[in-house]
């Protein structure tokens, strides 16, 4: 069937949810196709002490921002995902809950979008699911004891969720920094295998972090501006919601054992590679050069900003060459805090490279007619950010308003 409408737009989440209301003030007719609710990510996969690292008056859609009590606090999950349903309401999206997508792909009719509800067709299709699809986990997870459980934190929800036991966090992003702690906190021993991340303050100087990034355009910064391509792929800085830092001094001191990268597991014994020390110094440098940034910015702008005194040098709480191997008795469960990888193998088009991510300008493939919405670095820093959305939208639906023509007959 066709859905006698100019676009569909797969996933309701913030980044569908916004190119519907972009499309809606340009008069494009759309539908929005969402496999579950709208939000259903910010419902179903994250855990239950979740917060957004971004502060409440950060949360800025199209025609919609932050208005409430506590501007300065940070919602959750399923604190965003009413907010979503709100803006849903609001706009008066015409989502279509429960439909899951299987197949994108052309016919002499235009986009054919195949659904567990049937087929639709619509000249332009916009792929808006976002940035995390897939949990990633890596291969050695299949040499682990079958006795030990494994959870991606998609699925983590809450310390008692895991059989009493040591847990071994795989990840030192802010997820895994996050989900380390509240598990030492709830008196678990926990070992924490540390890749690359990059540490930040939560505040500096009187505001918060996020406060600083966004008044010096760190989140407006373009993809095109980098010198290295590359850069897009660098590590998440690590967070917490609320006013703590969050750092491997802190885990370390709340009893959390670290360790390097985990690269293989045999005859119950896990083997990590001597890299934490190095991981550790590059992570914190991070640190360094956003402060150094920010004493430039405001020295350069007269802003005003209380002074703060540096930092001062902290022992590191582990041994220049770290523990290599953990035996895994006594483990009951890992927690992979690995991230998530892109699949967009149900596109059927010309639109992506080797590794199977979409080749694109601002979110405009070479395919007439698809376009994509919501990836990280999609254009600006921001582009993947409930902050960061909006703009991405606006641009792509001025683009396919000025290139849509009528619907194709059936």
């Amino acid at each position: 069937m066709r859905t006698g409408t100019d676009a569909i737009v797969i996933g309701a989440g913030q980044a569908g949810l916004a190119m519907s209301r972009c499309l809606t003030r340009r008069s494009v007719g759309h539908v929005v196709l969402e496999r579950g609710r709208v939000g259903e990510r910010w419902r179903r996969e994250r855990w239950d002490s979740f917060t957004l690292l971004s502060p409440n008056w950060q949360t800025r859609l199209p025609e919609r921002a932050y208005t409430g009590p506590d501007p300065d606090g940070f919602m959750t999950g399923p604190e965003v995902a009413a907010m979503l349903a709100d803006y849903a309401a609001h706009t008066g999206a015409d989502v279509r809950e429960g439909v899951t997508v299987h197949v994108v792909d052309r016919d002499a009719r235009g986009w054919r979008v195949a659904t567990d509800h049937g087929d639709l067709v619509a000249p332009a299709v916009v792929v808006a699911t976002g940035d995390l699809d897939r949990p990633a986990v890596p291969a050695v997870a299949a040499d682990l004891p079958a006795d030990i459980v494994q959870l991606h934190t998609r699925d983590y929800r809450r310390p008692g969720a895991l059989p009493p036991g040591g847990v071994l966090v795989v990840g030192a992003g802010p997820s895994g920094q996050q989900i380390a702690d509240e598990l030492a906190c709830a008196g678990r021993r926990v070992h924490l295998a540390v890749g690359r991340h990059k540490s930040l303050p939560r505040r500096y100087r009187g505001h918060d972090t996020y406060w600083w990034m966004d008044r010096m355009g760190t989140f407006a910064r373009t993809r095109a501006s980098l010198p290295d391509p590359s850069a897009t792929r660098t590590p998440n800085a690590v967070l917490t919601g609320g006013t703590r830092d969050l750092d491997l001094h802190r885990l370390v001191a709340d009893g959390v054992v670290p360790h390097g990268r985990l690269v293989g597991v045999r005859d119950g014994l896990a083997t990590f590679d001597d890299t934490l020390p190095a991981m550790v110094a590059e992570a914190e440098a991070n640190a360094v050069r956003f402060r150094a940034k920010v004493d430039g910015w405001v020295a350069r702008t007269g802003t005003e900003a209380p002074p703060e005194p540096a930092p001062l040098p902290r022992p590191a709480p582990w041994s220049e060459v770290a523990d290599t191997t953990l035996d895994l008795d006594g483990i009951t469960g890992v927690v992979w805090a690995t991230g998530f990888r892109r699949d967009f193998s149900w596109v059927h088009a010309p639109v992506l490279d080797a590794a199977g991510e979409p080749v694109h300008d601002r979110g405009v493939t070479a395919a007439e007619g698809l376009y994509f919405l919501g990836l990280k670095w999609l254009h600006r820093r921001s582009s993947s950010f409930l902050d960061g959305v909006g703009a991405d939208a606006e641009y792509l639906a001025g683009e396919l308003a000025a290139s849509s023509r009528p619907l194709l007959a059936a």
